[in-house]
């Protein structure tokens, strides 16, 4: 569960609500990982507060300040005693310089793919999903290099690469530029309070206030990216874009829209 961040966590908590049902409702362990934020004692006990609230049966936090030193069976028998885990916003390169290429890392992964945990990000806990990850940059210009800086994910689902707070912050420029940079990537753009959420199936389900941006490059057929200066406005043509609100399917293998039924 892809997360653009800000997601309602005081009136109805759609979005964490349906994080609990999918990782068991009342039978739901829940752990959280809050190590993106600069306060992760106080955004630790916020979502923790949350999923109790919510009524999941056991809610633990991850406080992880420095990287961690479990060996495989270690972290597999830490990782199986839970049903979910939540990664919460902050800043997503402090979040993989302490995950990423670890023996959690490597159990949560695998468990993923088993299906046996259910895995959600929100802000920058949704931006390091990818193998290719934005980890910063600006907003509101044309499309040019020097509008995003790139960084190595935590690659939960390798073939995406996110951008989050899409719309609230006008990104699109900022996802456009890293996906000419990947074009071997999805692009997922995803809107404040709202979740991607991608099935066994090969299916993202659209949930929340706002929208769900699918930048598909696969039929590019001209993009100046490699050549032009960082200051450069980018030319690409024939991009696929699909705008996805609450409701709406994608196909990811198929990388069509599933429209409605009527």
């Amino acid at each position: 569960m892809v997360i653009g961040g800000g997601e309602d966590k005081v009136q109805d908590r759609k979005i964490l609500k349906a994080f609990v049902e999918h990782a068991g409702g009342s039978q739901a362990r829940i752990a959280i990982i809050p190590c993106a934020s600069r306060e992760p004692d106080i955004i630790g006990r916020i979502y923790s507060d949350i999923f109790t609230d919510l009524r999941a049966s056991t809610v633990q936090v991850w406080d992880i300040r420095e990287r961690p030193r479990h060996s495989l069976e270690e972290a597999e028998k830490l990782v199986r005693d839970f049903t979910g885990v939540f990664m919460t916003g902050g800043d997503q390169l402090r979040l993989t310089s302490l995950i990423a290429d670890t023996c959690l890392a490597h159990v949560m992964r695998q468990l993923i793919a088993e299906e046996a945990l259910v895995l959600a990000g929100t802000s920058a806990g949704a931006a390091v999903m990818g193998t290719a990850m934005i980890s910063g940059g600006g907003s509101g210009e044309s499309p040019q290099k020097q509008l995003v800086t790139m960084g190595t994910g935590l690659s939960f689902l390798p073939e995406i690469l996110v951008d989050q707070h899409f719309h609230n912050r006008n990104r699109m420029a900022r996802l456009l530029t890293a996906i000419a940079a990947h074009p071997e990537k999805l692009g997922v753009g995803i809107d404040e309070d709202t979740v991607a959420i991608f099935e066994s199936d090969q299916i993202l389900k659209v949930m929340g206030r706002g929208t769900v941006t699918i930048v598909d490059p696969g039929e590019v057929s001209y993009s100046n990216q490699v050549w032009v200066s960082q200051d450069a406005p980018l030319t690409i043509h024939n991009l696929r874009v699909h705008i996805l609100s609450a409701g709406s399917k994608y196909h990811l293998g198929k990388r069509v829209p599933i429209s409605p039924s009527v």
